[in-house]
């Protein structure tokens, strides 16, 4: 469940961020972006199509731009810069849930092993809350893009997010020990070669960097739709609430976001 205090949080620096833009002069857009996404962790297989598409969430933010050239269109005394008609800054706050479990081949029906039904009884929930800023880049002129001279403005984004995560963990092992049954601080319920405490649902909160290539459809001067594949790798691998020792856990937890979103102009 999304945790109140680390929303509250986050939200009042999230609004905080865009007061101080505002009152410097610059143009402000206000957007919110909604999608699917793939949650890469160490459940199930790596690299793996069953493994990555049956462990799916759903994501939703907020976004707030910085937009540059602005200052340009109604100020003379405001030079015109390449840095002003190519990047804007973007702040967010996002959500997202995805459930999580232990699927591909050591998981089929034909395992029949204690730890075969380990795994497929080994259930979880990554829930994470979001508040970061990126540096966006398009490649055409956004002036000229907001003044319909062109329909599409691609971009691609480079940046850092905040991430409070709560994850969830449940088994449904028939443990041989009636009083060991869904007791997720039990070790026996949980794949044998994995050492003791490598389950743990304790929230926590971690840096994360986030890359993002998407582009922008102009529908009128005031709004634009937007589409955006995002990349965000967490410097952390307690987000998913599992951090085993094998070979196998390689890299942290991370994941991809495809979405979509609707941006208003402020200011205009």
């Amino acid at each position: 469940m999304l945790n109140l205090k680390y929303f509250s949080l986050a939200l009042c620096l999230f609004l905080t961020t865009q007061t101080t833009y505002s009152q410097v002069g610059f143009s402000n857009e206000i957007g919110v972006v909604a999608g699917p996404l793939q949650f890469r962790s160490d459940f199930g297989v790596r690299d793996n199509d069953k493994t990555n598409f049956g462990n799916s969430g759903f994501g939703i933010g907020i976004v707030h731009y910085i937009n540059f050239s602005y200052r340009k269109n109604y100020s003379y005394l405001y030079r015109d810069s390449y840095f002003s008609e190519h990047f804007k800054i973007r702040n967010e706050l996002s959500w997202n849930k995805t459930k999580l479990e232990h699927l591909g081949n050591w998981v089929d029906p034909s395992k029949t092993t204690e730890n075969a039904k380990r795994l497929r009884g080994h259930k979880g929930e990554a829930n994470n809350l979001d508040i970061g800023t990126e540096l966006e880049f398009f490649p055409l002129d956004i002036h000229a893009f907001e003044s319909l001279q062109y329909s599409f403005a691609p971009f691609v984004s480079l940046g850092v997010h905040y991430t409070f995560f709560t994850p969830k963990v449940s088994t449904t092992y028939d443990n041989p020990n009636p009083g060991a049954y869904g007791n997720v601080l039990d070790a026996s319920n949980f794949y044998s070669y994995w050492n003791p405490g490598s389950v743990n649902a304790s929230p926590g909160n971690t840096l994360s960097l986030v890359s993002s290539i998407g582009v922008r459809y102009k529908l009128n001067k005031l709004s634009d739709l937007m589409l955006n594949l995002r990349g965000q790798y967490y410097f952390n691998d307690w987000v998913d609430g599992l951090n085993h020792q094998l070979l196998s856990n390689k890299y942290n937890d991370w994941l991809l976001w495809v979405n979509v979103g609707y941006i208003y102009y402020l200011n205009r």
